[in-house]
């Protein structure tokens, strides 16, 4: 290991950073995920999602010079897709990898040209201003984004339980006949809450093209919206848990460039596969034919 300007101290510091890159898309993609699950309904299409707003916002950040509005672009076209996908699963044995291979092929297809053209980053805030060693800047200067996921998990882990439609969407994803003698159509609220579901995940694809990595391309996920249903699980459906283990998700992602970043030469490439590693230990502790997950809507398993 090759020495640093801060010693031991590069490690933990790299992860920090790291974490905090890595998991921003986890964070909107697992709120998006949660709004919808809430309602009742899985969508297992947000890779398909994620990848098609990551060329969105690319693509007019290009054409505009300006990623605000690829932010945006890229939000429009996630709740589109949401929207799709929230109408064909009104019909019966209808594939969710079916919207998430649409999802991939558009964005590859729509894409191409997109691929050499360098698009204006996100812009981030700079918190480490009061230091004068390179890798804490580094590491604290963080991606807007970042805080608006922090605000919006703390945001709808109140929504849920203080507001009308929170208790709407609770309603709907607890139980199908309660709703219904409540008056309240749960279709339309399980469209809309996937349309939102599909909105904040393009958000994600967004965070991946427009800062880090920061370029468009056709491997710019790495399943990273399959990953977050597992997360949801993982996190009880709680918004706050859901901004919590994406940080987990989000140092376990950044393990491997953190040694890397430190002079570990050998071995560290095992640790890319950390996300995934925790994902299917995720997948097989909250795995159970006989006892249900606590927090999980009780419509869930019965609505496609």
């Amino acid at each position: 290991m090759e020495e640093t300007g801060i010693g031991i101290w590069g490690v933990p510091l790299a992860i920090f950073a790291g974490a905090i890159r890595v998991s921003t898309p986890f964070i909107f993609v697992s709120l998006g995920e949660t709004i919808t699950e809430r309602s009742g309904r899985i969508n297992l299409g947000l890779e398909g999602t994620l990848v098609f707003g990551a060329m969105t916002a690319y693509a007019v950040a290009v054409m505009t010079n300006s990623p605000t509005l690829g932010v945006l672009a890229a939000m429009v076209a996630g709740a589109i897709f949401g929207l799709i996908h929230g109408w064909i699963c009104k019909f019966p044995k209808v594939n969710d990898i079916a919207m998430m291979q649409f999802g991939l092929g558009m964005a590859f297809f729509l894409g191409k040209s997109f691929i050499q053209p360098v698009a204006p980053k996100l812009p981030s805030i700079a918190l480490g201003g009061w230091s004068s060693t390179p890798q804490i800047q580094a590491a604290l200067n963080i991606n807007v984004l970042f805080f608006i996921g922090a605000a919006l998990a703390l945001f709808l882990f109140w929504a849920f339980k203080n507001t009308r439609i929170g208790l709407i969407l609770r309603v709907v994803g607890d139980s199908t006949d309660a709703a219904r003698a409540m008056g309240i159509h749960p279709d339309r609220v399980r469209l809309l809450a996937t349309a939102a579901g599909g909105s904040l995940a393009a958000i994600g694809g967004a965070y991946l093209s427009l800062y880090y990595p920061g370029s468009w391309n056709e491997g710019i996920s790495s399943g990273q919206g399959l990953m977050a249903v597992a997360l949801v699980i993982f996190a009880r459906w709680n918004p706050i848990g859901c901004f919590l283990a994406a940080l987990l998700f989000g140092g376990a992602g950044a393990l491997g460039p953190a040694l890397q970043s430190v002079g570990v030469t050998q071995g560290y490439y095992l640790f890319y596969a950390a996300p995934y590693v925790l994902t299917l230990v995720i997948l097989i502790a909250t795995s159970s034919p006989t006892r249900s997950l606590a927090g999980a809507p009780g419509a869930l398993s019965l609505t496609k």
